[in-house]
């Protein structure tokens, strides 16, 4: 078991999502930045579809209850086991009773906890990321008991860390695909989209990054149709929301871009006010 001793600001359990539920009104979900969750589980070799702690801006302390192997992938938040820092996207060893603490943000907004094994929480709709109305938590809460396995006898220490490609905390080019209304743009909307510099607002959370600039849009809302992780929409009043992993599946508002899971992987690691810019690219 691990045990959840301060839960932090709005810490998940995630793996890569479910899917196939979009009818029943079922977001797809998992973690928002798949880039660094699927490091976290490579490093400790468990498979890509185990799930993870994706933690929010740190401040979060855990206990372990049995002897694992850990792997912190992701943003920096000055990670300790039992007050001594350790490394980014390496294997660690710990044992009963270490505790695990993440402090202040120091670089990125969000990390990733994976524990040898998988997180073994309850799966539900075949994902163990958490949605309100899917599982019975949305977030972590103080004193949780979180399921995990005990190390294996014959499981090896490494000494081997990744190297990381820093851009994808740091870059501000964001690559996006022409959305299906994005050329009912006027000329200088399409302008304005693609050559302006953005920022985050603080209206950001798993369903949606609304952005701070807006742009003049006098064009109605179209008829409800499919949206998607990754849908830039832009509102009549002229607001650009950025939908992410627990966004719905349907909207009214026009789709005038559309990242690829790249792209919303490193927008995940950017906080109010960060800038950046759209890069548009061809199909």
């Amino acid at each position: 078991m691990l045990k959840v001793l301060k839960a932090g600001f709005f810490n998940t359990i995630q793996d890569k999502g479910r899917f196939g539920y979009a009818a029943m009104g079922v977001p797809v979900s998992g973690a928002m930045d798949s880039y660094s969750s699927d490091i976290a589980n490579s490093i400790l070799n468990n498979s890509l579809e185990d799930a993870v702690i994706e933690i929010t801006f740190g401040n979060c302390k855990f206990q372990l209850l049995c002897d694992t192997f850990i792997c912190v992938s992701g943003g920096g938040f000055s990670v300790k086991i039992n007050q001594r820092l350790i490394g980014l996207n390496k294997k660690i060893s710990v044992s009963k009773n270490d505790i695990l603490s993440f402090g202040n943000l120091n670089f990125g907004a969000r990390c990733y906890l994976a524990v040898s094994g998988g997180i073994k929480s309850e799966v539900k709709l075949n994902s163990r990321s958490f949605y309100k109305g899917v599982t019975k938590n949305t977030v972590l809460q103080n004193g949780m008991d979180i399921p995990i396995l005990q190390r294996s006898k014959g499981e090896f220490m490494s000494n081997s860390s990744i190297k990381i490609n820093e851009a994808h905390f740091s870059s501000k080019e964001i690559k996006c695909y022409k959305g299906p209304e994005f050329d009912l743009l006027h000329s200088d909307q399409q302008k304005d989209l693609i050559e302006r510099l953005y920022s985050i607002s603080k209206n950001a959370n798993r369903m949606g990054y609304q952005l701070n600039e807006t742009i003049p849009n006098n064009i109605p809302s179209i008829l409800t149709s499919a949206v998607m992780p990754g849908t830039v929409q832009l509102t009549p009043s002229g607001n650009l929301i950025i939908l992410m992993k627990d966004c719905q599946v349907t909207g009214g508002y026009l789709r005038v871009l559309q990242l690829p899971e790249a792209a919303i992987n490193c927008i995940a690691q950017k906080s109010t006010n960060s800038q950046f810019h759209f890069v548009l690219e061809d199909l």
